[in-house]
């Protein structure tokens, strides 16, 4: 099973990851910005978006350590000159891949729980996948969302700062990625707790939406 469950990590991973950047490119498109469309980022070939560290390597390591799966891809281009409402518009372009791995853990856990499938009713293997999909997205919602440049959140950090405070957000940028895995090695545990908290409590409001107590 770990072989395969390899396997079907890097499945659920890639997909989730195409659509949340997507999300990000359409979302961008939408409010006049059309870098990612001429960058050929709206699609779903996985060759535009997978980066090998981030989309493979990161999550296979993660899952293997059993520890919650996450990973990002090539960030969708974006210019937020050219988006209305600036920097609003680029807090919505930002919320739209979070959002997106909200629903798609979501569809999968109505499915899965209406089906009898995330119960083991269609074997164990379909167990994981539809398991996996939910806890996995979750994963990367909540990930995102950390208010630290270039993480999604701090989009919408920005957007409601003052500017002072915006001026700090951009002198972080280029290190942001740096802080976010020093923080991530110094308080593996802390964070690492604080994600499957954070999972399961999403999961148990899936749970009560659906009337399971």
């Amino acid at each position: 099973m770990e072989v395969l469950g390899v396997v079907l990590i890097l499945v659920i991973v890639v997909g989730s990851v195409i659509l949340h950047e997507l999300a990000h490119g359409v979302v961008a498109y939408w409010l006049g910005d059309h870098t990612a469309k001429d960058a050929g980022r709206l699609t779903l070939n996985p060759i535009k978006h997978i980066d090998p560290y981030m989309s493979i390597l990161v999550p296979v390591i993660l899952y293997l350590l059993k520890a919650p799966v996450f990973g990002g891809a090539k960030p969708v281009p974006i210019n937020s000159r050219n988006l209305k409402w600036r920097e609003w518009g680029m807090a919505l372009v930002a919320v739209a891949g979070p959002v997106t791995n909200f629903l798609i853990a979501f569809i999968f856990f109505l499915i899965g729980h209406f089906t009898g499938l995330l119960y083991g009713a269609g074997g164990e293997v379909l167990e994981f996948i539809f398991s996996k999909f939910v806890y996995i997205n979750l994963g990367f919602m909540l990930f995102n969302l950390i208010p630290i440049p270039p993480l999604d959140g701090s989009r919408v950090l920005y957007a409601i700062s003052p500017d002072k405070f915006r001026t700090v957000l951009m002198s972080i940028e280029r290190y942001g990625i740096i802080i976010i895995y020093v923080l991530i090695l110094l308080f593996g545990k802390v964070f690492s707790q604080l994600m499957v908290n954070g999972m399961n409590g999403i999961w148990d409001f899936f749970r009560f939406i659906v009337g399971v107590r």
